[in-house]
């Protein structure tokens, strides 16, 4: 692969032997401006030396630094530092492995050059997961949950979900790990180590119980444990056993936020747009419904390309949300989406668990009693929890749902259509007293509360009305909406027939509008029985 344009090229250098670069990587290397190896303790930067391929080295930044986090950033930095100084000319940022597979300094790099509109390319490599994929015998697409040993969160997981857990390059970091799997797994339980996976000569593979893990004296920075499920455990020392797992492999990101967070940083960031500067969780809360409201038209419409447009509109409003809280320090968007995962996997206990359900009904309930437990405590009504701002209908609908979650709720529909006729049959009265009210005189005192009793009885008669709509499984919000819009697609083609005529509709009857709207209605082929 040649360059071309000024960009920076990160390069995976595979995940240890020389002879697993490829020779794509080789090509960028040799054709770049300049060099930048994260780190020389690596067996291809010999091979590279070999070759004649100049570089330059990151070690010194693990050596001054006092955490990890601090490497990583400063990592990024450097490179793009350096990019500036050879730009135009293309510049290589080699490292272990696969660019996109435990490389922090990556991920930031991507995200800052994002926010300065540098052009970043990836030239991938091996990992060291194929190499572990492959003298374990594990199928990736069965499922294999990828956990980093130095996160201070894991998701909750069953036992039943095998982990493969990097980064174990201290006996210090092991201890801990040792400690997190003994919540999910017995003392005794067999895990597996694996040092150099893929490279010739350095690899190594023990088995081992769980609670020796911390006293093995070779644990380096090319370590990774293995811990099959507890279903799926391979008989005693034999590594071949492929294990296959029920979670997906979520923990693979294939489409990272990182361009999009970081285009958000730049905009917020010293510099950037004044507008978006000025945002704040409350100003921002009307595009969260606007957005919204955007995407339930785009799904009315059937529109893939504008559903798809109106999804990133509401992404963005979620970094936009996700980054106001990173710089107020409360929470960033890894804590959003690792939070979300796991509330997904602890409310599916069905399929991440070993629970049985059978059918939508008792996945609905159990859902509800896990919300409950997770509450901590039993909430004073069945009916807390439902957020106050949902729109009318849909708020009626929801509440009137949770009621009838516990039997509280109509027989049969003729009840719940009398009832419509009984409120309706309230509504005419409330308004003949109102009437009789203002024809007698009545002081502005007793007018209110005729008006006010109206009022409470039409939002009586609009409840018994979602309510038949919930009863006939019918979504009230949805149904509103859609009689609106041929309402309106309706009223546009009477105003056309109008204007055809030579007519306006102020010059027209209520008969000759009447007469326009059937045509309109004949014109769309519904069927449907003149409206009164």
């Amino acid at each position: 692969m040649e360059l071309k344009g000024p960009c920076i090229t990160v390069v995976g250098l595979g995940p240890g032997a020389p002879g697993q670069m490829t020779l794509g990587a080789l090509e960028v290397l040799r054709s770049a401006r300049r060099v930048i190896l994260r780190t020389e303790r690596h067996p291809a930067a010999e091979e590279l030396r070999r070759q004649g391929i100049s570089f330059e080295t990151c070690d010194d930044l693990y050596e001054r630094a006092e955490r990890f986090e601090d490497v990583y950033e400063e990592l990024a930095r450097r490179v793009l530092t350096a990019w500036e100084e050879v730009a135009p000319e293309p510049l290589a940022y080699a490292v272990p492995g696969h660019p996109l597979v435990g490389e922090e300094s990556v991920r930031r790099l991507l995200a800052l050059a994002a926010g300065r509109g540098i052009r970043v390319e990836l030239e991938p490599g091996l990992s060291f997961l194929e190499a572990v994929y492959a003298r374990l015998r594990l199928d990736p697409l069965q499922g294999v949950v990828i956990l980093d040993a130095l996160a201070p969160e894991w998701p909750p997981l069953p036992p039943s979900v095998g982990r493969l857990v990097a980064q174990l390059h201290s006996r210090l970091v092991a201890s801990e790990v040792k400690l997190r799997l003994m919540r999910d797994f017995p003392d005794e339980y067999g895990v597996f180590l694996l040092q150099a996976a893929g490279q010739p000569g350095r690899e190594r593979v023990e088995e081992l119980p769980l609670y020796q893990l911390d006293r093995v004296e070779w644990l380096d920075h090319e370590t990774c444990l293995y811990v099959p499920g507890s279903a799926v455990s391979p008989p005693e020392g034999q590594i071949e056993a492929a294990p296959s797992f029920r979670c997906p492999a979520y923990r693979l990101a294939l489409y990272p936020l990182d361009p999009l967070v970081g285009v958000m940083q730049r905009l917020r960031g010293e510099g950037g747009c004044p507008w978006d500067r000025a945002q704040s969780h409350q100003s921002l809360k009307p595009y969260l419904v606007e957005e919204s409201y955007e995407i339930w038209e785009a799904i009315d419409e059937g529109d893939a390309d504008k559903l798809c447009e109106e999804l990133g509109d509401l992404l963005l409003q979620i970094v936009f949300h996700a980054q106001i809280a990173s710089e107020e320090r409360s929470f960033d968007l890894n804590d959003v989406v690792e939070g979300v995962v796991a509330k997904m996997i602890r409310r599916h206990p069905h399929v991440f668990g070993e629970a049985k359900v059978s059918g939508v009904q008792e996945v609905i309930e159990n859902w509800e009693e896990i919300k409950r437990r997770e509450n901590g405590k039993e909430r004073p009504s069945f009916l807390d929890g439902i957020p106050l701002h949902l729109p009318a209908l849909s708020y009626a609908q929801k509440v009137q749902r949770k009621a009838a979650q516990v039997g509280f709720d109509w027989e049969s529909l003729r009840g719940v259509v009398q009832k419509v006729w009984e409120e309706a049959r309230e509504v005419q009265q409330s308004y003949r007293h109102l009437e009789r009210q203002r024809a007698s005189g009545a002081s502005e005192a007793a007018l209110a509360g005729a008006k006010g009793r109206l009022e409470g009885e039409f939002g009586d008669l609009l409840f018994a009305v979602v309510n038949l709509a919930r009863f006939l499984g019918v979504d009230a919000e949805a149904s509103l909406r859609r009689a609106v819009h041929k309402f309106q697609h309706r009223f546009r083609r009477l105003e056309e027939l109008a204007r055809s005529r030579g007519r306006g509709l102020e010059e027209m009857s209520l008969a000759e509008m009447d007469s326009l709207w059937e045509e309109a209605k004949r014109e769309e082929g519904t069927g449907e029985e003149a409206e009164p």
